[in-house]
């Protein structure tokens, strides 16, 4: 065999597995990876944990690593943040490490609703540990294991590159709306030789927050209800997360389905992807999530579905120096997200 085994293996994975970015489940409890522009959308500092692990019952499943703080300056009407990312998949350790700064400002518009475009400006490492991988002709004449000849692992190499997206978000306490595109320079992602443009992301989401019971007594336990939905296209690849969560301090249920019910896959059936069953607690200061993807496709019975966990934390530095007008204090904030405020 005068070409790699694994060769165009990992070909398919570079252009297709990795020409899509990995989704959370519980995307709002990573909200620097869903939209920029939810960067110092409440009112101190913020640090959020995420990991996923999709498809476990597969040989080295994808995982995914997620690291965001953000905080909000009422004095510059800003936010700042950072984003770190690291995705892995397969038995060769094929990785994808990110690290991004977000900037967003706060424009109050009429009425309650605060709008808040935002930029977001990255560096990715792409690389892959070929010493792991199986050429052909390690396996010819019975030399598997001896160092391989192959000309082709010079095709093989690290690839750095810059990332730029941009986003906006419109919200009152009750409502929101945002918009997020990423990758807007469409940079060369590829390992191998040539190049391989990574599509443009495009999200939408949007969602409701329902209070049940009184807030005035503060013996009654607060209880809420959010619809939502989030709708993602990144070259011909598009997805649609839709369900809502119930919140009765301090337990979070949620319910979500994710497909494209409108649409017919090769296979002529309905396009159904999961069902995601979401749980977690939810404190003043604190938050932690689990969720579990549910296959309703045909990969239902070989993949393990997917895992999800999250931590949110939210905290003020001790004797902040800064000191701004009363009424920039308390602008709006997604409760959805954020407990604090409610």
């Amino acid at each position: 065999m005068n070409k790699l085994i694994v060769f165009n293996l990992l070909i398919v994975m570079s252009l297709m597995s990795f020409a899509q970015d990995m989704h959370y489940s519980q995307y709002y409890a990573n909200p620097l990876y869903l939209n920029p522009a939810f960067t110092g959308a409440i009112a101190h500092q913020r640090v959020a944990v995420n990991h996923r692990l999709q498809w476990p019952e597969l040989p080295k499943a994808f995982a995914n690593y997620s690291f965001s703080y953000d905080q909000n300056v009422p004095a510059l009407n800003s936010g700042f943040g950072l984003l770190a990312n690291v995705d892995r998949a397969g038995s060769a350790s094929l990785q994808s490490a990110s690290i991004a700064f977000n900037y967003s400002y706060t424009v109050e518009v009429q009425g309650a609703w605060v709008v808040k475009p935002a930029l977001t400006f990255g560096y990715v490492s792409r690389s892959i540990d070929y010493t792991k991988l199986v050429f052909g002709d390690q396996i010819d004449f019975g030399v598997d294991g001896a160092p391989s000849q192959d000309p082709s692992i010079g095709q093989i190499d690290s690839n750095n590159f810059m990332d730029i997206g941009a986003g906006l978000l419109a919200y009152t306490k009750k409502a929101w709306f945002g918009v997020s595109g990423y990758h807007l320079n469409t940079p060369n992602h590829s390992i191998i030789s040539g190049n391989t443009y990574l599509p443009m992301k495009w999200t939408v989401h949007a969602g409701l927050r329902f209070q049940m019971g009184n807030p005035a007594f503060k013996n009654v336990k607060k209880v809420s209800v959010s619809p939502s939905f989030i709708y993602k296209r990144q070259g011909d690849f598009d997805q649609l997360d839709v369900g809502a969560s119930f919140h009765y301090s301090p337990v979070l249920f949620g319910l979500y389905y994710r497909g494209l019910p409108w649409e017919k896959n090769d296979a002529n059936q309905l396009n159904h992807d999961a069902v995601v069953l979401l749980f977690g607690v939810k404190f003043d200061q604190f938050q932690f999530g689990y969720s579990f993807d549910s296959n309703i496709s045909r990969l239902s019975t070989s993949t393990g579905g997917a895992h999800e966990l999250s931590l949110v934390y939210h905290f003020q530095w001790p004797n902040n120096p800064q000191r701004v007008e009363r009424s920039k204090r308390f602008l709006p904030c997604p409760a959805f997200i954020d407990g604090l405020y409610n």
